[in-house]
């Protein structure tokens, strides 16, 4: 499975992931139709899966034109979006299982940014490869999305989720947002070494204007404040020692930033 970056909206990400052998694809979270069916023509692939994250539209903005190209396309999406995605006709739930090709993904349940949001999950086929997560709007590259449906005590409930993922697993999150991110990190954690390299690598990346994503989630471990609301330095930052509220406290900062 190859996955193909696409560049969409403003700065938004769209994921083809395309099979070279059976020459099929899927796509994750299509903002918008025209680059997909671009990259299709180019491939002369088929589409026969879209699988959306959640329900805004710069996520499933492209559902209706690419299903009228390829009608026989199945859309994917959480159970709690039943009428929110266009054309959806798979209603997913923690550990449900979806396939493309040869991989399977694990369907894994994340409120937080929204009330229904989902990620797909494919696990590294063998010990020394990486791992693919299609994150939509709640892990970013250096951050996590904004909390518009749900609560700061699920949104670290889902964080936690994808923590305890290997971290040699790639992280494909649908906004270039990585260095206005890193550069509020370092307002909360300036003695991270490894943040501190992160950031000047990112920097140079962006001045080059080569995407950041995907990251791995080892770096997003030692680098991202929002997987870091139980460290000691960074509670000593925002006064709380209850990691909930420690995550409240930096994301209410980030919206200000």
């Amino acid at each position: 499975m190859q996955v193909i970056r696409l560049e969409a909206l403003s700065d938004n990400y769209i994921f083809l992931l395309h099979d070279y052998k059976q020459n099929i694809a899927a796509v994750v979270d299509p903002a918008e139709a025209e680059p997909v069916l671009k990259k299709l023509a180019e491939l002369k692939a088929e589409l026969v899966a879209i699988f959306n994250t959640h329900h805004h539209n710069d996520h499933v903005g492209g559902n209706k034109e690419l299903i009228k190209q390829f009608p026989q396309v199945i859309v994917y999406g959480g159970v709690e979006d039943r009428g929110r995605i266009p054309g959806q006709q798979v209603f997913l739930q923690q550990s449900d299982r979806v396939q493309f090709a040869d991989r399977i993904a694990e369907v894994i349940f994340v409120p937080g940014h929204t009330r229904a949001h989902i990620v797909y999950y494919f696990p590294a086929e063998k010990a020394g490869e990486t791992g693919d997560l299609f994150c939509g709007d709640t892990l970013f590259s250096g951050g996590c999305g904004r909390l518009f449906e749900g609560t700061p005590t699920q949104m670290v409930d889902s964080l936690s989720k994808l923590r305890s993922l290997p971290d040699d697993t790639r992280v494909w999150c649908a906004h270039e947002y990585t260095l206005k991110n890193l550069q509020f990190a370092l307002t909360v954690d300036s003695d991270n070494a490894d943040l501190q390299k992160r950031f000047n690598e990112v920097k140079a990346y962006r001045s080059r204007g080569e995407a950041t994503i995907p990251s791995l989630l080892g770096v997003e471990k030692r680098t991202n404040p929002f997987l870091r609301w139980d460290e000691p330095s960074l509670q000593l930052t925002v006064k709380s020692s209850d990691g909930v509220q420690t995550f409240t406290r930096i994301r209410e900062m980030r919206n200000n930033f």
